[in-house]
């Protein structure tokens, strides 16, 4: 079986990182092909060529100032065939770099308040949704601008409307998982959140070719 190294990374303004880390790190570690790090808040752990030891990044973190370093270190290291998953608020870090965002594929506008909604699988034969459907979750939907070339794997209606809530997405040869759920600890304890997490997590970690 294979083993990738994983770097899960928690830090930022606004969110519970304190909580959601930890319980990000309790689901992977039921992944027995992760071999887990933990890193809070130092950003310079993204400088090339601090990430060369991975194979793939889970990445919880709300907004901050990403140097060009930083940036470059993350982009050109999933680029070249690496894993990136962002968890909710990746999706609202560094607003003024339109790289990362583009990586993501989206980036976050707005939200209602926190409460119970219902999720749908919109693609039920992807490796990360496989026997998957409906499910509720009581967390912070996340309202989006996203590209619309992502390959969404799960949607949740706000106004009538469909939005995304997990999607994949290629970023050179790398790989990209976005999960818009786990706004805290208790949300990132959801059960389906984690069985896509840890699913998204190893297909993400695989080589485009695999």
């Amino acid at each position: 079986m294979a083993s990738y190294n994983t770097l899960v990374f928690a830090g930022g303004q606004i969110h519970d990182y304190k909580s959601a880390g930890p319980a990000i790190m309790d689901a992977l570690s039921e992944c027995d092909d992760l071999t887990l790090t933990y890193v809070e808040e130092d950003l310079d752990v993204l400088v090339a060529p601090n990430l060369d030891a991975y194979d793939l990044i889970v990445f919880y973190y709300t907004v901050g100032e990403i140097s060009d370093q930083q940036k470059n270190g993350l982009l050109n290291w999933v680029a070249s065939g690496k894993g990136y998953v962002g968890i909710h608020s990746a999706a609202d870090s560094f607003r003024t770099c339109p790289e990362y965002r583009a990586m993501v594929g989206g980036h976050f506008v707005t939200h209602p308040k926190y409460r119970d909604y219902q999720v749908s699988v919109v693609d039920e034969g992807h490796a990360i949704t496989d026997g998957l459907t409906e499910f509720m979750v009581r967390d912070e939907q996340y309202i989006l601008d996203y590209d619309l070339r992502n390959h969404v794997l799960c949607s949740a209606l706000h106004k009538g409307a469909a939005m995304p809530v997990a999607w994949t997405k290629s970023w050179g040869d790398g790989r990209v998982f976005y999960l818009a759920l786990g706004h805290d600890g208790d949300a990132c304890g959801h059960q389906t959140f984690r069985t896509l997490l840890q699913r998204g997590a190893c297909w993400a970690a695989q080589p485009v070719e695999a």
